[in-house]
């Protein structure tokens, strides 16, 4: 199984209702490939550095985990196929990242401590 990180802005014009339900669309996706989540991150409505589709903000979230490589295929059709989804990037991680991304979550905790 490799590690995984994967980054996707949601459309601004979504209720907060559809925006979880989007989430957890993909969630179930992934558990349902045989993913492990590690950790998922909701970094909320942030403004774009330029226009997509005429919008200037998204939602964006990060969803960390581990999956045979095989599913990331399927898993980026399934963003292509649904509307609400802007953008989305999938980046294997080396020991590098992964040892990046345990101390960004360590970080994290003690932030919203």
């Amino acid at each position: 199984m490799n590690h995984y990180e994967t980054v996707f802005i949601l459309n601004p014009v979504l209720s907060d209702v559809q925006v979880k339900e989007t989430v957890k669309k993909f969630e179930d996706y992934l558990v349902s490939k045989g993913a492990e989540m590690i950790s998922k991150e909701d970094w909320g409505l942030k403004k774009m550095a330029y226009a997509i589709e005429n919008k200037k903000s998204g939602f964006y979230h990060l969803f960390e985990y581990k999956v045979d490589g095989t599913a990331i295929t399927p898993f980026e059709l399934e963003f292509r196929r649904d509307d609400s989804i802007m953008r989305y990037l999938t980046v294997k991680l080396d020991k590098h990242a992964v040892a990046w991304a345990e101390k960004r979550r360590a970080r994290n905790k003690t932030i919203k401590k």
